[in-house]
């Protein structure tokens, strides 16, 4: 299994643990230390060693930190946490504060109305976050200080740093040669006259060199930093036990490999202008490079080996120039994640089939479940691993967005009920990621009503059209503006980009009020709406999307960009009111439903396709 159960945190361990935190903050006169739930790439995963939010509260969620105060505990979560993480910690010793509403630095302010020490690991947090703080806490005489990591010195059993060796990734599924992405990064540097960037997005650097690895869960990407030059070299700085002669001979003579110890001295040598990311990097990097030009008790550093003075290196802020190539998928990587989907769809379909024979009978538990899906994946004998942990939700736990199953929550499918499952692959091919809402029994006229209200926002954001240079911000309310008008919402984004073999949560573009990045043509792009009853049980449609050029209307006279749907799994009729949607929606609904029967039903086996041709039904009046 690439997933386990295994309860890794209680509520418990927390206390004594911020004890001996506070224990180590007043020995080093520091009035409080800053966790975040992040490592030194800011990756949505982190190798176990880098889990210290976990360690130190309980709260496991993939997105959050924790201000430690000597007298008090903020634990920072957004709206898809925030039943969660009421679960998982010890609510005696920390706060749960939500995030964004309140922002770290306000609490902070107010919960150190006499200013004090506040310790960071320069590692753990981009120069933008940093800079945001001060802002805010200078003025209230509060000083933030740079610190070895302090969570380090207590967790005396901390896990090692992965060592997985980086394997290349074949041109067949990456459709184009590094050399071709580099000399393409190249050109956007030089056009800034930048002479390099350091880039430690570790997504970025498996796209640009075409390599993959295996330090994290469910994202197959090598944990490195890298340094691309105007002139398409590269430097590579990386553990020097994930490298093989494989990977030496794929990568060629213009990329030189260095151990990642190397990496400061390196940046301490640099000169000329040097791009970084002020969002992303840590602000370490960003330190050693402002400490050749700025810094006086650094000028050594101005020296070249045989004592004469070399050129002072510049930061120059820009934005990791792979992002969007990286985003906007080629036409290889588009096909092979339309396969990819249609073969995830089969495993799919094959699982909706025994979730109806079994689960109603009773016995089954949402481990069971995501067991089973994680099989079906397996028998197609391409999966490479999950894309996430399988969230496999029932009853209340349906109602928490982002919710993991383990030993400890672990419920029984009770009959009536929804089952809530969102799940993906990591195919070579492709990454994917669906959600689908099933009833066990007869659902009730309320799931019914509110399945239909969110089915009705999915499909307005799948058959959308919108001028060129739009964001995500702009077409997120019509996924939401049924759910309005009948006075409810959901607390999470309606959407995020998908990596090809990567990240299953990829940037810089999304669907959510929050994205301003304008959607560009090969973006991958999921369509998730929902609703959450706490309590009581969740609702979530998701199916993914790629942005395409649709054929301009007869009568139309302006380019228009739309979505291409590449998830064929069935929407379940029996939780869609067909009173409650229009002749459009209708005939979206059926159309898609014929187009899944057409596609999977020469796919599954015999036993199912008798299930499937059922459940692709049209809906009628």
């Amino acid at each position: 299994m690439f997933q386990n159960f295994t309860v890794t945190s209680t509520p418990e361990a927390g206390p004594p643990r911020l004890a001996k935190l506070r224990q180590v903050l007043k020995a080093r006169e520091f009035d409080g230390f800053l966790v975040p739930r992040a490592d030194a790439h800011q990756g949505e995963n982190v190798a176990p060693g880098d889990e210290r939010l976990a360690w130190l509260t309980g709260f496991t969620g993939s997105a959050g930190s924790c201000a430690a105060l000597l007298e008090k505990a903020g634990i920072f979560i957004d709206g898809r946490y925030r039943i969660q993480v009421k679960t998982q910690i010890d609510l005696t010793a920390f706060s749960p504060v939500h995030w964004p509403e309140t922002k770290v630095a306000d609490w902070l302010v107010s919960n150190l109305p006499d200013g004090g020490v506040i310790a960071f690991d320069p590692m753990l947090h981009s120069y933008d976050e940093i800079n945001t703080l001060s802002k805010t806490l200078e003025p209230a005489g509060i000083t933030l200080k740079r610190s070895e990591n302090l969570i380090d010195q207590i967790w005396l059993d901390q896990p090692t740093a992965p060592q997985a060796k980086i394997t290349p990734y074949p041109i067949e599924f990456s459709g184009l040669s590094s050399s071709n992405k580099r000399a393409d990064i190249a050109k956007i540097l030089g056009k800034n006259d930048l002479d390099a960037f350091v880039i430690t997005l570790p997504e970025s650097i498996a796209w640009l060199l075409n390599i993959r690895g295996n330090d994290v869960a469910n994202t197959p990407v090598a944990l490195c930093f890298a340094i691309l030059k105007a002139d398409a070299s590269l430097d590579l700085f990386v553990d020097p036990v994930k490298v093989s002669q494989t990977l030496i001979d794929h990568l060629g003579p213009e990329i030189q490999v260095h151990s990642n110890i190397d990496l400061e001295a390196y940046l301490h040598a640099m000169a000329g202008n040097i791009g970084v990311d002020r969002l992303t990097a840590p602000i370490w990097i960003s330190d050693q490079i402002v400490s050749l030009v700025q810094l006086e008790d650094h000028a050594r550093f101005n020296m070249n080996s045989t004592g004469s003075q070399i050129d002072n290196a510049k930061r120059v802020w820009f934005d990791d120039p792979c992002a969007l190539p990286k985003a906007c998928k080629n036409p290889t990587e588009l096909a092979g994640t339309r396969f990819a989907h249609l073969r995830d769809a089969v495993a799919m379909v094959e699982f909706l089939h025994w979730v109806d024979e079994t689960v109603p009978n009773g016995g089954i538990s949402e481990i069971d479940v995501a067991k089973k899906l994680e099989n079906f994946r397996r028998k197609t004998n391409a999966l490479m691993d999950i894309s996430f942990e399988t969230i496999s939700a029932t009853g209340p736990n349906g109602a928490i967005c982002h919710y993991r199953v383990d030993e400890d929550s672990n419920r029984t499918i009770e009959n009536p009920d929804l089952l809530l499952v969102d799940s993906g692959g990591q195919y070579l091919d492709g990454t994917t990621d669906i959600t689908r809402t099933i009833p066990i029994g007869q659902p009730s006229d309320d799931m019914v009503r509110m399945f239909t209200l969110v089915l009705k926002g999915m499909i307005a954001i799948s058959t959308l059209r919108w001028p060129e240079g739009r964001a995500g911000r702009d077409i997120d309310a019509f996924a939401r503006a049924t759910l309005w008008q009948q006075g409810f919402d959901y607390d999470h984004g309606t959407g995020h980009g998908v990596g090809a073999y990567l990240g299953v949560h990829e940037g810089p573009a999304g669907i959510s009020k929050k994205s301003g990045q304008p959607l560009l043509p090969g973006m991958i792009m999921s369509n998730e709406p929902g609703y959450y009853r706490e309590g009581e049980w969740g609702i979530r449609i998701e199916n993914l999307l790629i942005v395409s050029k649709p054929n301009l209307p007869a009568l139309g006279d302006r380019e228009m960009l739309g979505f291409e749907t590449i998830t064929w799994v069935p929407i379940d009729r029996r939780l869609i009111d067909p009173k409650l949607l229009n002749a459009d929606e209708l005939v979206w609904i059926n159309t898609y439903h014929k187009q899944v029967l057409k596609k999977i039903g020469p796919l599954v086996s015999g036993k199912t396709l008798p299930w499937l041709e059922n459940a692709c039904q049209p809906v009628a009046l």
